[in-house]
């Protein structure tokens, strides 16, 4: 099931691109570390940047790596105006919440997140991906939804992934451990 929010962000997603979805990219996690150093050195080395998602995870996934910068919602918009000076203008941006940039290392598509650290969306994706370092069968099942979702549209795909997430984080505590 759905949240009424996350039902709204689906509705901007295409119905008509496919999604297409390539085995674990073992050359991720040295490209995350050439943007991370590019970030750090405009931000500084206090800036968290982490690597998240399918190539931290070391599973199949969309031929991208996701970075994350989580902050106070004070810094926010300080750091929002500091990273469009290295990245260009967001790809999309929820005030306060969360804004996506777009750029590439060496061919490879990089998203980067910058997040409010307190925003249900971080603090359930922090919990969701400790959940699947723990548990391989669920890891295991997880990069099966996404290979299985090879072809679906881009819309049908994220609704499929949420509703994973969903279920497992409805079964965990509320307490990130």
């Amino acid at each position: 099931m759905l949240t009424p929010t996350q039902e709204k962000w689906l509705v901007h997603l295409s119905n008509k691109d496919k999604i297409k979805i390539i085995p674990f990219d073992p050359s991720a996690k040295e490209k995350f570390r050439k943007v991370r150093k590019r970030i750090q050195s405009a931000l500084g080395n206090a800036i968290k940047v982490e690597h998240r998602g399918a190539t931290k995870l070391g599973i199949s996934g969309q031929d991208e790596i996701d970075i994350y910068i989580p902050v106070p919602p004070d810094r926010f918009d300080l750091l929002l105006e500091s990273l469009k000076e290295i990245f260009g203008a967001p790809k999309s941006l929820y005030p306060l919440e969360r804004a996506r940039f777009v750029t590439d290392e060496e061919g490879k598509h990089i998203d980067v997140f910058l997040i409010n650290k307190n925003s249900i969306g971080w603090i359930g994706g922090v919990r969701f991906e400790k959940y699947l370092k723990s548990h391989p069968k669920t890891l295991n099942a997880y990069q099966k939804l996404k290979e299985e979702g090879i072809g679906l549209n881009t819309r049908e795909y994220y609704r499929r992934k949420i509703e994973f997430i969903n279920n497992i984080l409805a079964k965990l505590p509320d307490k990130i451990h």
